[in-house]
């Protein structure tokens, strides 16, 4: 990163300008001091935002948790946190004092480098990359190590150009986060509207059937689930010691979806299994047309069985084989729609502290069955709108993709100096580092030791 720098950058070891995991700077801190929490959760991905709304007694947790300090940068080290991003400049503590989560490493700054400058050189997307790349330890457990993070390269300008480099970065975001959340919302909309059109198509509304409010339409009937049914199973336990590189396709609650009646077969996805050649293994086995439920955790979602060579579902999955003699995207529709069997099926889960279902959940839900030619009919309405929501989807997605890239743009010109004009008049990077190195810089340390007692004003660095 050395090549082609600007006059007055220097590349340099992070080491240079920041302290990795140091100790909190006072000498003695009251037990019964309030403290700031930060578990990883409290972290958001890319933001810098963190959430603060937890605060303990320092006895309760000065030991065997990450101490940190205002303007202490934080980067999460395990994977998948630290790939997604969960990096940020830790400011507002209770006290001045957080004590976090073991898996973040905790940088300070030593004044060469403004805080906000490293956490936007740590949180662009190929400092993470290249952190992926040099990860220690086993898989699912893999952690960046202090000494990669230590002798880790910077590009690191003159102060005052760090602190328009801040400046202009967080103004482009500031415009690129208000496009983005625009984009959002409209993804929310669609969801919304999604959900109208199944409320409105078994109400009769996409048909134009005049309907009394809280009254099916004419020539519909309730039925029970079981009805539809011609048998209803859970899928196979235990069958890990099975998981294969290639063979039949286990269908696990990650191939359900909440909002479409297809099944998810993303390579990322799929697990394979090479199934017992008994009859554990014929009764979940799945055919085309097979109406497949979540029955734990995350319960309503669901898929209709597309034509698989070979497929079984695991034991998170109900199998409900249908009869003949509906339409079976009218009745999927109905299954995922939040005003219908989707409410239904939430109301009668089991377990408080994991939610489920049993098999009998899934044979006593009511559906509004129309004749079958409206079925029909209906069923081409909603897709023939929700065809023009997934296009909308398509397009917001792209959108949100460009931004992503452009704000990746935006950082690697920062650290390349194409972001703001530079200023021969600037103090040249190196003249700061040497003073800093030779320990006869001038400036007031950022914190004093001493004893820290409820109360105490809060810390802030640079």
């Amino acid at each position: 990163m050395s090549v082609d720098l600007p006059v007055g950058w220097a590349s340099v070891e992070i080491i240079e300008v920041s302290a990795i995991n140091p100790k909190l700077p006072f000498d003695t801190i009251d037990d019964d001091l309030e403290v700031s929490f930060l578990p990883m959760k409290n972290v958001e991905e890319v933001s810098n935002y963190i959430h603060l709304d937890e605060i303990r007694k320092y006895a309760n947790v000065k030991k065997g948790y990450t101490p940190m300090i205002n303007g202490d940068v934080i980067f999460a080290k395990i994977t998948p946190c630290m790939e997604n991003g969960k990096i940020a400049v830790v400011h507002s503590l209770k006290n001045g004092i957080a004590l976090g989560s073991t898996e973040f490493h905790v940088f300070r700054c030593n004044g060469a480098s403004l805080n906000k400058f490293l956490f936007y050189f740590l949180v662009q997307e190929r400092t993470r990359q290249i952190a992926a790349q040099n990860m220690t330890g086993a898989v699912g457990q893999r952690r960046v190590p202090k000494q990669f993070l230590q002798s880790y390269s910077i590009p690191l300008p003159p102060l005052p150009e760090q602190h328009r480099i801040v400046a202009k970065i967080e103004e482009l975001f500031s415009s690129l986060d208000k496009g983005i959340e625009s984009l959002k919302t409209a993804q929310q909309q669609l969801k919304v509207y999604r959900q109208a059109v199944l409320k409105w198509a078994f109400e009769g509304k996409l048909t134009n059937v005049d309907v009394k409010e809280g009254e099916l339409p004419e020539g519909w009937k309730w039925v029970k689930s079981n009805e539809l049914f011609k048998f209803v199973t859970s899928g196979s336990r235990g069958w890990a010691k099975y998981y294969a590189d290639s063979g039949a396709i286990f269908i696990r609650i990650t191939n359900l979806n909440f909002d479409t009646l297809d099944i998810d077969l993303r390579p990322e996805k799929i697990q394979y299994v090479n199934p017992p050649q008994n009859s554990e293994g014929i009764r979940t086995k799945v055919q085309e047309g097979d109406f497949l439920f979540s029955i734990t955790g995350y319960l309503g979602m669901f898929a209709i069985a597309s034509k698989l060579d070979n497929a079984f579902v695991n034991q998170h999955v109900c199998l409900c084989r249908p009869k003949e003699g509906f339409n079976k995207k009218f009745v999927g529709y109905w299954i995922i729609s939040k005003s219908g069997a989707h409410y239904h099926l939430n109301k009668n889960q089991k377990g408080a502290v994991k939610a489920g279902l049993t098999l009998d959940d899934l044979k006593s839900f009511p559906v509004p069955l129309a004749p079958l030619e409206e079925q029909t009919r209906i069923v081409a309405e909603i897709e023939s709108r929700l065809s023009v929501c997934d296009k909308i989807e398509e397009s917001i997605s792209q959108s949100l993709q460009q931004a992503e890239a452009l704000r990746q743009s935006i950082l690697k010109k920062a650290f390349e100096g194409k972001l703001v004009p530079q200023d021969p008049t600037d103090e040249p990077a190196s003249v700061l580092l040497e003073r800093i190195r030779s320990g006869r810089e001038q400036q007031k340390p950022v914190v004093k030791k001493g004893k820290v007692k409820k109360g105490s004003a809060q810390l802030e660095l640079l």
